[in-house]
């Protein structure tokens, strides 16, 4: 919201050098013995902190909000977005934080990721055919922002790592699956997915053909072992696959 601005212009060359120094940090930094939900919570902490205090942000103080905390999973700054003045910026800052959020989400999780961005596609094509109103579509915005909040719990609730869960929404994407074989089942298979794969993957399995159709097979065997219904197979085939090749890509990244 504040690259357009003249002053955001006059030091864009500064913001780049710290960009470029951060990428340095990142590449060199030794590794921790934090997961990645907690490194990127530490990370997104630090950032709203920033932010809250920067001047970067008073456009947003001057439409109604005193002390803004600019994390889209804060129910206090969903309390504030909802009573501001403002509702076209409110609306704005809030599609924005929500837009940037699920980016990060689908760096883990396709299929939840995918959900999220087309019910944001969605909601934001009814307020552009004025199917809603402002206020109408920013009460969607924070029911998908407190939803995002929740799903950040729900591998907790299902007992599985942020791995496995995500193979389980892989998995649980046609709801035929969920009817046949059950929630049990599905985190059962999720498990032994993450556990294999990480036994087979190479760090340039997604280069070679050869590797892709070997871990293609392994993923066949695992669901026909289990019963997973052979009509929705290849649907989950590549789904996981693509689960597999995202979280790979996320891992080295980090």
């Amino acid at each position: 919201m504040a690259s357009a601005s003249d002053y955001a212009q006059l030091v864009k060359e500064e913001v780049g050098f710290f960009q470029a120094v951060k990428a340095a940090l990142s590449k060199s930094s030794p590794r921790t013995g934090l997961s990645r939900r907690e490194k990127d919570f530490a990370v997104g902490q630090l950032i709203s902190d920033a932010i809250s205090n920067a001047s970067i942000i008073d456009v947003l103080a001057a439409a109604g909000m005193k002390s803004p905390e600019i994390s889209v999973l804060s129910d206090e700054f969903l309390a504030e977005i909802q009573s501001m003045e403002h509702k076209n910026l409110a609306l704005e800052a809030l599609r924005k934080l929500l837009a940037g959020e699920i980016k990060a989400r689908q760096k883990r999780n396709v299929v939840e990721a995918k959900a999220f961005s087309e019910r944001l596609e969605a909601a934001l094509a009814r307020y552009h055919a004025n199917a809603i109103t402002s206020l109408e579509m920013i009460q969607e915005l924070i029911d998908m922002a407190k939803d995002l909040k929740a799903s950040v719990q729900r591998g907790d609730d299902l007992g599985l790592g942020e791995e496995e869960l995500a193979f389980y929404d892989a998995l649980a994407q046609n709801q035929s699956a969920v009817d046949v074989l059950g929630n049990d089942e599905l985190r059962k298979i999720a498990h032994v997915l993450v556990e294999q794969l990480q036994q087979n993957v190479t760090v340039d399995w997604h280069l070679k053909e050869s590797a892709r159709a070997k871990l293609r097979v392994l993923v066949r065997r695992i669901l026909k072992k289990y019963g997973y219904p052979p009509n929705l197979e290849k649907i989950a085939v590549n789904t996981v696959l693509s689960q597999a090749e995202t979280l790979l890509r996320y891992e080295h990244s980090n």
